[in-house]
């Protein structure tokens, strides 16, 4: 597994693709070193009708407000306001590409950007009404093939197909699919370290 020197230098040399879009927003990849290699911190969302991504695994971020100066700083004001972690003293590793989010198989018409931060001594984690778990996961449980599943969401039915998905957490409840997986499979393939390619299985199951 890379460790963050790796990662730092991959993410220096990286010109991420940025989207253009009237809605934005920013979520923060927090690292921090272990001696087993980085952890990432990966949050709960609360269970929220009016939140499409309601209940997702999700890095902490938001969308821009009207007083922050762009998404950056949308990352890093919800990072605080969700999990308690001021990432002033956090070193910015670089960002990654911007993606479209995506609400049930469709575009949402928000564009989100992810910035990955190393955080040497984090605080501990004090989520807010917004998150109902923060947890720090182990990068290298991210390409254990015994954790890569197909996931359905059960929030939208049997007519959605089957995403490529990673089992984290202790017990083992938690499921990174969808958006957040698609920034991690980008962080993971930038720094040689790619996940297990799972959606040519998929694509072939769905064909």
């Amino acid at each position: 597994m890379p460790d963050l020197d790796r990662i730092r230098r991959a993410l220096d040399e990286h010109d991420p693709e940025l989207k253009h879009a009237p809605r934005r927003a920013g979520v923060a990849v927090v690292l921090r070193p272990t001696d087993a290699g980085p952890d990432v911190l990966l949050i709960e969302r609360a269970e929220h009708p009016q939140d499409p991504w309601s209940g997702h695994m999700a890095f902490p971020g938001g969308r821009v407000d009207p007083g922050d100066p762009g998404p950056r700083a949308a990352a890093e004001r919800e990072t605080s306001e969700e999990v308690g972690v001021d990432l002033a003293p956090a070193e910015l590793l670089g960002q990654l590409d911007d993606l479209e989010g995506r609400h049930a198989g469709r575009p949402a018409g928000l564009v989100i950007s992810a910035f990955v931060y190393r955080l040497d001594e984090p605080p501990p984690l004090t989520p807010n009404h917004e998150v109902r778990e923060a947890l720090w996961v182990p990068l290298r449980d991210l390409r254990d093939p015994e954790r890569q599943i197909d996931y359905r969401s059960p929030r939208y039915g049997e007519g959605m197909p089957a995403f490529p998905g990673i089992v984290v957490g202790h017990p083992e409840r938690h499921v990174v699919w969808g958006l957040t997986y698609r920034f991690l499979e980008g962080l993971l393939e930038l720094v040689g370290a790619p996940l297990p390619d799972r959606w040519g299985r998929l694509r072939e199951l769905r064909e």
